[in-house]
């Protein structure tokens, strides 16, 4: 049961923007707000979710497994929620879910939010607008997976981090790079390899940081484009 406090903080999130507060109640009725330390798994492959998920800090990996192999499919932060279609459609998990960076997590019970969906117009509006905007990243992966080779995926996830730390070129691997090669579809070799390409471009590697001494080579090798590298397109 959440405290006067969780239970305030809570209310306000985006994902209740809108509703009314009955369902806000309800929906906060039987939740949990915690923290969660790195390498906590949170969510199952193949398990029908019994929470929504919503991310107030810190960061989540989803990943998947077949046979002896796993991936990264995507990492979320705040304020987005995930697993969000399996909890809809009280369907399994098509992926699991770990923090990779300690985290708040709000746990919004399944059955609660599937009530909510049908009776308040704004959380189902809510929810439609995560599915939506989630759509459109996979669409976007998907592009950049077809479409570029693996060092201008990693050449445009370099400019754009840079670009989300204010420009400031010098960019700082937020994680494992393992997680960063899964989320580009490369394997650490070939990531290590992209870095050591990337310094004919004026990329020096530091450990975890990425120093950017000439950010318009970069630029020109990425050609980053608003249909796949823009997060607000």
């Amino acid at each position: 049961m959440l405290s006067r406090q969780q239970y305030e903080e809570a209310s306000r999130l985006q994902i209740f923007s809108g509703c009314r507060p009955e369902t806000i109640a309800m929906l906060l009725e039987g939740a949990f707000l915690h923290r969660f330390p790195e390498r906590i798994d949170l969510a199952k492959e193949a398990e029908t979710p019994d929470f929504l998920h919503v991310v107030i800090s810190g960061a989540v990996e989803l990943y998947a497994h077949y046979r002896d192999r796993e991936t990264t499919i995507e990492v979320i932060g705040p304020p987005n929620s995930f697993i969000t279609a399996a909890v809809v459609l009280d369907l399994p998990n098509l992926k699991s879910a770990r923090v990779i960076e300690p985290a708040k997590i709000l746990m919004l019970p399944a059955a609660s939010v599937r009530k909510a969906l049908n009776e308040d117009a704004a959380f189902a509006a809510r929810i439609a607008t995560e599915l939506a905007t989630a759509y459109r990243y996979i669409t976007k992966d998907l592009k950049n997976q077809k479409l570029r080779s693996s060092l201008e995926r990693l050449a445009n996830w370099l400019v754009r981090r840079d670009r989300e730390s204010g420009s400031r070129h010098r960019v700082v691997i937020p994680f494992e790079k393992r997680v960063l090669a899964a989320q580009l579809g490369m394997v650490p070799e070939n990531l290590s390899r992209g870095f050591a390409t990337l310094a004919r471009f004026g990329v020096k590697v530091k450990g975890s940081a990425l120093e950017i001494h000439d950010p318009q080579a970069l630029e020109n090798l990425a050609k980053p484009d608003p249909l796949i590298d823009d997060p607000s397109s």
